[in-house]
């Protein structure tokens, strides 16, 4: 796939997109067959597009094997929790792929930047969250974090096109709009973050994403080189004959029950 700074036009993209959902359900024969377990981080600014890499891997993929996970805010049970807690319990079992989006980075973050947690529970996450993460890898967990990184007028065009369409004002929230005010707030709570955690053993992978389709062709693509997989052999499948025993006019039992209006 070539690099430009020219917006991939649609017929390439979805060519491309085919190509490469393909090659997931290839990766998700073998998680299966491996019964591996493997945990997928997206972080990033708001509107940096993180729904739609996640929309694309898993639109042609079973939702057992792909698993999202996309947590509300804390209750006031889980404020009083141990902090991982929350996300461990979300963690894949053999022969799955969970997908956070957003994840235990939250901490790092937004609840930074806005005053959701103090400063001593940002450093003391901080210092622990590589402990955490090298916990986990040890135990057999692929741990993949990539982290969307769009400019600052490309978030401004994405938030204004929320604000004028009335398909996309669910996607906005009082405190997606504070965020906006919070640019440089959250540029230093990210290179903190990447200071603190970006570790061999569980390291940051940063993916630009102005150009969505780009960005959704070279993730999954980035992810699929990480996870080592063969492509197993497809077993040939035979359309089986419809039995004719116990036949009956299976359709007409139907007539009197209520249908939906046939509008189009």
């Amino acid at each position: 796939m070539s690099v430009s700074d020219e917006p991939m036009e649609r017929k390439e993209y979805e060519n491309a997109l085919r190509a490469l959902q393909v090659d997931l359900c290839a990766l998700q024969d073998w998680v299966k067959k491996k019964g591996l377990r493997v945990v997928v981080v997206f972080e990033g600014r708001d509107a940096a597009g993180k729904g739609g890499i996640i929309k694309v891997i898993t639109e042609r993929v079973s939702p057992r094997v792909f698993r999202v996970v996309a947590l509300p805010a804390p209750s006031d049970r889980e404020k009083s929790q141990l902090y991982m807690q929350r996300y461990i319990q979300h963690f894949p079992a053999a022969g799955e792929i969970v997908i956070f989006d957003r994840s235990w980075y939250n901490r790092a973050g937004v609840e930074y930047v806005l005053g959701f947690c103090s400063r001593a529970q940002h450093e003391h996450f901080l210092k622990v969250c590589p402990e955490f993460e090298m916990y986990a890898v040890d135990d057999g967990i692929l741990l993949i974090k990539f982290w969307l990184e769009v400019s600052d007028e490309e978030q401004k065009r994405r938030f204004e096109a929320r604000i004028t369409d009335p398909l996309r004002h669910w996607k906005l929230s009082p405190t997606d709009l504070y965020s906006r005010s919070r640019w440089f707030e959250y540029s230093r709570a990210r290179d903190t973050m990447f200071a603190a955690t970006d570790t061999k053993f569980a390291p940051w992978y940063i993916v630009p994403s102005d150009d969505k389709r780009r960005a959704r062709l070279n993730c999954i693509n980035h992810l699929l080189g990480v996870i080592r997989y063969p492509k197993l052999q497809e077993n040939k499948v035979k359309l089986p004959k419809r039995s004719a025993k116990g036949a009956y006019d299976d359709r007409a039992t139907l007539n009197g029950r209520r249908f939906v209006k046939q509008k189009y």
